[in-house]
């Protein structure tokens, strides 16, 4: 009989160390997170510094939240298919928010065939869809966050009477040029597992982008701030 309580202590401890091993990253998992933020600054530099086509400064000035994501995949056979991830911060009183990695998602019906990589931009004028967002739920874009294609042009009569009126604005490379591209349909939801391991245990998408964040900002993330407007 006594040695019922050493075989229990032994389960507990085993069952302790497998959990914490199940949210200990590894190296090689955060490096992947690294290259996301690596990626999207090197997508939202291209954007922004576009020889032909400029982003619209009232566009980049009122934001209120950026999400870039690269590499996004949609595919088709019959049915169409896109997935992707990328990060995302928010404008706070102190700055830039620590960014989050978010996941996009969305299908399509008819006649479909092939397959395409786009990055895709996504300016958010109000934080409410960014907000939708805090509990682990996801936003459709089109649904309850309206979206439309980002306009361009830097400066002059199109930057001053642009109205911003929808939620959101996207915009997505594809074949080496940026274009204006509405993707209703797509979700954006928050990446969890991402986030858990490229900060750690306990950091989550709203402590990232509406709280404290975290207390030392990793390298690449703080590199991915700077290039915002």
């Amino acid at each position: 009989m006594k040695r019922i309580p050493l075989v229990l202590a032994l389960v507990t401890t085993c069952a302790i160390m497998t959990a914490s091993l199940g949210f200990a990253a590894t190296d090689e998992e955060i490096a992947q997170q690294a290259k996301k933020l690596t990626e999207g600054i090197a997508v939202y530099h291209e954007l922004i510094q576009a020889p032909d086509r400029a982003v619209p400064k009232e566009l980049l000035e009122h934001c209120k939240c950026i999400a870039v994501l690269p590499g996004v995949v949609k595919a088709a056979i019959g049915y169409g298919a896109r997935h992707g991830s990328g990060v995302m911060s928010c404008r706070t009183a102190t700055g830039w928010s620590a960014p989050a990695f978010v996941n996009i998602s969305g299908g399509s019906v008819g006649f479909q065939l092939g397959a395409e990589s786009s990055d895709l931009v996504l300016f958010f004028m109000s934080d409410r869809g960014a907000r939708s967002l805090v509990n682990g739920s996801r936003i459709t874009l089109g649904g309850k966050a309206s979206v439309a294609a980002g306009p361009f042009g830097r400066s002059g009569e199109a930057a001053t009477n642009l109205e911003l009126k929808s939620e959101i604005y996207s915009y997505a490379r594809s074949k080496g040029l940026f274009a204006g591209l509405s993707i209703e349909g797509a979700r954006l939801a928050p990446n969890a597992t991402d986030i858990r391991r490229y900060y750690g245990k306990g950091m989550t998408y709203n402590k990232l982008l509406f709280g404290s964040g975290p207390k030392t900002m990793p390298a690449e993330a703080a590199k991915f701030l700077s290039v915002l407007p």
